[in-house]
């Protein structure tokens, strides 16, 4: 009972710290160097918190996220806020950002998962108790816009967090699997394997090639996510520092131009030219048909990318396709370009 009301305390001064944006969280100088801190282990029923940070979200995924989780093995427990609507985000910046600090600071939740992205997790970076969140580790688990929150979070309090599926893309063998794998079953050294392509149409889809851009061996810890949110924050206190890194990327629903955009602006920030390793998930809906007025996806990468000499690869089984693996943030890893072959070397929780 004492740890409840404890919760409850620290979440009503929580609530009344949110509505300032000019705190101390967001405002603080970019972290270096902050001791590594993973999350515990998850384990068949343990409860799940669920938010939506970002985008509104259908009742339907609600629902299929719930029936998900459950027929997984664990409890599920999310607030009135992810029903809420303000836009086209689900709730005001104030009241996500509550959402997910109060998540982490309730001791009856054992992880915290999305139930989508969209857009809006960069408006409330600087709404986040990045103390609490130290304080009270948990897994963080999203990807998409999320990408904002796991690698940010990282950067400023070393906790390990999750690029994976969110709850309405979790009802997938392949995504489940590696959910597991990494969050349940601590492993030294864990193969990520690709998917096997089982829908016919994903044979014939350009998006889905696999091949090495640049041959090469690289190790270092992962980051990355949504290419659009990677970039995103370059410029801001919250860039991603890829020094060193295996660097992941995706997106989703992008024209070839946009695609040559963005990894122009990435081949420019120093950083991201000291990095170990880039690896390509799908990027479902970004390729176009070669004329001559355009340039295909594949073309793009090649142009932006090989030049950096950079082991590099594309189509790794991750991003906005139903075969989605958890990477992740932080952890270190190995990564064959030539093989198409990504191991974790450390276990991801404890």
């Amino acid at each position: 009972m004492s740890k409840r009301r404890s919760f409850l305390k620290s979440a009503t001064a929580l609530g009344a710290a949110t509505l300032f944006h000019q705190t101390s969280w967001g405002n603080e100088p970019k972290s270096t160097n902050v001791p590594k801190v993973k999350p515990k282990k998850l384990k068949l029923g343990d409860t799940i918190g669920l938010i939506a940070p970002g985008f509104a979200i259908k009742m339907e995924a609600l629902y299929l996220t719930l029936e998900t989780l459950e027929k997984m093995g664990f409890k599920t427990y999310h607030t009135d806020r992810i029903k809420s609507n303000h836009g086209y985000f689900s709730n005001t910046d104030e009241e996500r950002a509550k959402d997910l600090n109060e998540m982490f600071i309730n001791p009856d939740i054992d992880a915290v998962l999305c139930v989508r992205g969209g857009y809006g997790c960069t408006r409330i970076l600087d709404l986040l108790d990045y103390d609490s969140i130290k304080s009270n580790p948990k897994a963080l688990i999203g990807f998409s816009d999320i990408t904002a929150l796991i690698n940010t979070i990282y950067k400023k309090t070393g906790l390990v967090g999750f690029h994976g599926p969110v709850g309405k893309t979790l009802d997938d063998e392949y995504s489940q699997t590696y959910f597991k794998k990494v969050l349940m079953d601590p492993q030294e050294s864990l193969p990520i394997k690709n998917a096997i392509l089982k829908d016919p149409k994903q044979y014939r889809n350009s998006e889905y090639y696999r091949y090495t851009i640049t041959k090469g061996i690289g190790q270092g810890e992962l980051v990355g996510g949504s290419l659009s949110l990677v970039t995103a924050m370059i410029g801001t206190p919250y860039e991603i520092d890829f020094t060193d890194k295996l660097v992941f990327l995706e997106d989703v629903e992008e024209a070839p131009y946009r695609m040559d955009r963005m990894l122009t602006q990435l081949t420019q920030v120093d950083t991201f030219l000291k990095a170990k390793g880039i690896i390509f998930g799908v990027c479902k809906g970004c390729d176009r048909k070669r004329t001559t007025e355009n340039f295909t996806l594949r073309e793009v990468i090649l142009d932006r990318i090989a030049p950096l000499n950079i082991p590099a690869v594309y189509g790794m089984s991750f991003g906005h396709i139903p075969q989605n693996s958890t990477l992740p943030i932080g952890i270190e890893a190995t990564f064959n370009a030539y093989k198409k072959e990504l191991r974790l070397m450390e276990a991801a929780v404890c």
